[in-house]
């Protein structure tokens, strides 16, 4: 069988100027084929600092990566409903407290461990604990909500909450409530974030065989898989070798020379001009877009006028379309367009107003100009601080830059410091900065709860607000969809009067991939799903 395999260590040095596999991709039959392989580039800069547990990771590319070896409960289709996957059936009690779960009896570790009720029970508990600070998974269960997970039988577990709990299912699909081997979670759960080979330890398709941080992931086929979503067979091919390229370009380089099969976290500039050979495929992202988080309780941003008049004076449209080469949408909402409860109203409803952002800026106090330009009051510079967590794609550099000379235009000093993680944590944990920047992929607008209530564990805004806690407290517990998407219509218009988050454009998961791949499916997040792909 002919392969494009090579070993050789230098790959495209010329090209490229960083080693890498030249990589190999041969046609399967159904059971997999021992040399059939496909490789996947990704940036993965940040999963070699803790990142490899999505149970306590907040990074996107922990749950990319780590699909492939934690299955759900359930599987969310791409119409948002919810089919079986290790959980055969479900009922939900009728006061919304209880989800029972009937489960497969046929499905096995990669250990050789059994997955059962008491398994499930084990991570949800793990989860659940303060100490393990898992914060986003954690708050995807539920929270303080969650009131416990009970072992009915083997195969029929109870999870309870103290009041309704709507997203429970959209959560309980994800990566973020997987399941790890009962075995790891006794004797290694302190070594999950850094993973590895018998460390991240799952039922998926695939097994972690090999790790080399910053430089490859290989996951090897599960022969014995027989319980995914749809036709449950074992992976098609039997090695997906992930490979780490921080550099964008890089990553398309590589995929447009055949060097890997497909590449994912594309910027817009770096997708374009691949050659008939390669298919970009570019999903749109639900959940919070790129956004900048104003600290209201900490400098300028406690005035109103202030925040409001640092939303009108950034030329948004003109930044967006001419550094992301129009491929991705203005935000106008701190929800995106593909998300459930999106309020379309707020389209086209805060332009850039140069002249708007002067007069909110007169009317705050700040009359007066500096030497340099910039508006002074009381003897102090109008200037905000912007934290930003390393690396920096060259698209955000580029449209930070943007934004900084916006607001010089109207007196305002945007100094902006670019840390190391460690760095960052020390100032973002006390919240000793003016504002700082991300977005938030999540299919359940129940994610706003972590950045606008007061006990969110991502309020980056410092939001405390008795209204807002109601909204986003009253959408959390009640099933009835038209309710759901009222309380959030209105924190969007809230948020666009209050400006706590500046939302700025609409992300895509940006994936090229070669000639040599088909079947490949893609998560309502836009993420590569291997089950039935296939490689020549």
């Amino acid at each position: 069988m002919p392969t494009r395999r090579s070993r050789a260590a230098l790959v495209g040095a010329a090209l490229f100027g960083i080693t890498a596999l030249a990589l190999t991709s041969c046609a399967t039959d159904a059971g997999g084929s021992a040399d059939s392989e496909i490789v996947w580039a990704i940036e993965g800069a940040n999963l070699s600092a803790g990142h490899m547990d999505p149970q306590t990771s907040q990074l996107d590319v922990s749950s990319m990566v780590q699909r492939q070896v934690l299955d759900s409960l359930v599987f969310q289709e791409a119409d948002g409903t919810f089919s079986p996957w290790l959980a055969t059936s479900w009922e939900v009690s009728d006061d919304g407290l209880t989800y029972t779960f009937e489960l497969r009896d046929d499905v096995t570790f990669h250990d050789g461990e059994v997955f059962d009720a008491a398994a499930v029970k084990a991570n949800f508990d793990r989860i659940a604990d303060p100490e393990t600070a898992s914060a986003q998974a954690a708050s995807m269960l539920g929270g303080d909500f969650y009131a416990g997970t009970e072992v009915i039988d083997a195969d029929t577990v109870a999870v309870s909450f103290t009041q309704p709990y709507a997203p429970f299912l959209q959560a309980a699909s994800t990566a973020l409530l997987g399941f790890y081997s009962p075995a790891v979670l006794a004797d290694h759960a302190d070594e999950l974030k850094a993973g590895g080979p018998g460390i991240t330890v799952g039922t998926g398709p695939f097994e972690l065989t090999e790790y080399t941080p910053d430089q490859e992931i290989v996951y090897t086929r599960n022969a014995d898989y027989a319980w995914g979503p749809h036709d449950g067979r074992p992976a098609e091919v039997e090695t997906l070798r992930v490979s780490i390229l921080p550099e964008a370009s890089v990553r398309a380089g590589a995929v447009q020379s055949g060097e890997v099969d497909l590449a994912s976290q594309l910027p817009p500039n770096a997708a374009t001009d691949l050659g008939d050979a390669v298919t970009v495929e570019s999903k749109e992202l639900p959940g919070l877009p790129y956004s900048l988080y104003l600290n209201e309780k900490y400098g300028v941003f406690a005035d109103q006028l202030v925040r409001q008049a640092f939303e009108r004076a950034i030329d948004v449209d003109t930044a967006v379309d001419s550094i992301f080469f129009g491929q991705y949408p203005r935000a106008w909402s701190i929800l995106g367009p593909t998300t459930p409860a999106y309020d379309a109203s707020l389209e086209g409803t805060w332009p850039f107003d140069a002249a708007e952002a002067d007069s909110l800026l007169d009317q705050a106090g700040w009359t007066e100009r500096d030497a340099d330009g910039y508006r002074v009051k009381n003897g102090e510079r109008l200037s905000a601080r912007w934290i930003a967590w390393t690396p920096v794609p060259d698209d955000r550099a580029a449209l930070a830059n943007a934004i900084q000379s916006d607001l010089k235009d109207v007196g305002f000093e945007l100094v902006r410091e670019v840390l190391e993680p460690g760095a960052y944590n020390e100032q973002y944990g006390p919240k000793t900065f003016d504002l700082t920047d991300w977005g938030f992929s999540g299919v359940d607008a129940d994610l706003l709860r972590s950045h606008l209530h007061t006990e969110g564990f991502q309020n980056a805004s410092q939001v405390s607000d008795p209204a807002v806690d109601t909204l986003l407290d009253e959408a959390v517990a009640t099933t009835d969809a038209s309710a759901r998407a009222a309380d959030y219509a209105e924190l969007q218009q809230w948020n666009a009067e209050h400006v706590a988050i500046v939302p700025l454009y609409v992300p895509s998961l940006i994936t090229a991939v070669g000639t040599g791949v088909d079947g490949l499916q893609y998560d309502l997040y836009g993420r590569p799903l291997f089950y039935t792909a296939t490689a020549s």
